[in-house]
């Protein structure tokens, strides 16, 4: 069971490269984290931008540079693409989740060797969902028919990571954003019914991961230009997810990440976590740390929070990638601080 003193590390950390951020971590939270993300560094730190690559010059598809065909409540411009007329087969190439994440474990794994990590630290891997990628990239309409052959590259990355990472260092995190967004009115979505059909996507993909790799789930509203994409009403839509989640899956899930808002400052935005099935989830995280309001924010959002769910690590809302690098330091010693000031006060 997670204690305030875990801490999960969302994703990106917009640092030089991994190497550069593994030592971060270790440095300055050690064994607090059981997990260690790559940082998603690089042009990866956007998200699921870097997978532009698998659209263009794609024969299935051709691009419709307008920013207005995804129903998005944001003010960012992107390029979306479509099915060019008459396309009769998608095919993909490598996404690449697999390629960077071979990659970053052969030097997470000297640095074990090393001593520079802890010996019993997991490397852990963030993948967006397939939902999401078709969601930043191809225009409504044609989306249903774009996702079966992207599910099935999104299976041959995961399998390809399987292969090549032992299992007893491994963590799959799952970036559920998209599909809760458009469960609260913030995005339009291909989905019938958004909350049954995501959770069966999201089990349907876990389910060919085995039992001796932890998997988790990491729900969030977003940040671009470092706002959510539209603003919880409180922590309800949540922990529908992640029952709807826990029910469907038919694997254990190691933990779970639910967003805190940063104006949370009342105890009705933190009800709802009271029907959270916590027993569904070994570890639970709340992402309750904001840089802007430091460890006096933190640990009044954590004080109201533990009325209503009694154990709990501490993580921010979302991956750093948009941040200023030279925040980094400071925002990873808020991680330590704060789950130190947690870990001694009254239970």
């Amino acid at each position: 069971m997670t204690s305030a003193q875990d801490v999960l590390l969302v994703g990106s950390i917009p640092l030089g490269n991994s190497e550069a951020v593994f030592r971060a971590l270790a440095t300055r939270l050690g064994t607090l984290a059981p997990r260690y993300p790559d940082g998603e560094t690089g042009p990866r730190t956007n998200w699921i931008r870097w997978q532009r690559h698998i659209f263009d010059g794609n024969d299935a598809f051709e691009l419709m540079p307008s920013r207005n065909l995804a129903g998005i409540k944001d003010s960012l411009d992107r390029p979306f693409f479509r099915l060019k007329q008459g396309a009769s087969e998608i095919a993909y190439k490598p996404l690449g989740f697999a390629e960077e994440a071979t990659k970053s474990f052969a030097i997470f794994s000297k640095l074990k060797r090393d001593g520079v990590i802890p010996a019993a630290t997991r490397f852990q891997v963030s993948i967006p969902t397939v939902v999401a990628i078709l969601g930043g990239f191809v225009v409504l309409e044609d989306r249903a028919s774009a996702e079966p052959a992207l599910e099935r590259a999104m299976e041959r990355e995961v399998t390809t990571i399987l292969e090549a990472i032992p299992h007893q260092q491994l963590s799959l995190q799952w970036d559920v954003c998209v599909e809760i967004v458009g469960y609260d009115g913030g995005y339009q979505l291909h989905l019938k019914d958004i909350l049954p059909d995501s959770a069966r996507r999201l089990a349907r993909m876990s389910s060919i991961i085995p039992d001796t790799v932890e998997v988790g789930i990491h729900l969030c509203y977003g940040d671009p230009g470092h706002r959510h994409i539209i603003e919880p009403s409180d922590a309800g839509s949540s922990v529908k997810f992640a029952n709807a989640i826990a029910l469907a899956s038919n694997r254990p899930l190691n933990w779970l990440h639910i967003p805190i808002p940063r104006g949370w400052t009342e105890a009705r935005y933190y009800e709802p976590l009271s029907n959270l099935k916590r027993e569904a989830y070994r570890d639970i995280y709340l992402g309750l740390l904001h840089f802007t309001d430091g460890r006096e924010g933190a640990e009044r959002r954590a004080s109201i929070a533990k009325r209503f769910i009694p154990h709990f690590g501490l993580a921010t809302e979302c991956g750093f990638g948009r941040r200023d690098p030279s925040t980094v330091p400071a925002l990873l010693d808020l991680h330590r601080d704060v789950a130190a000031e947690l870990a001694r006060a009254p239970a």
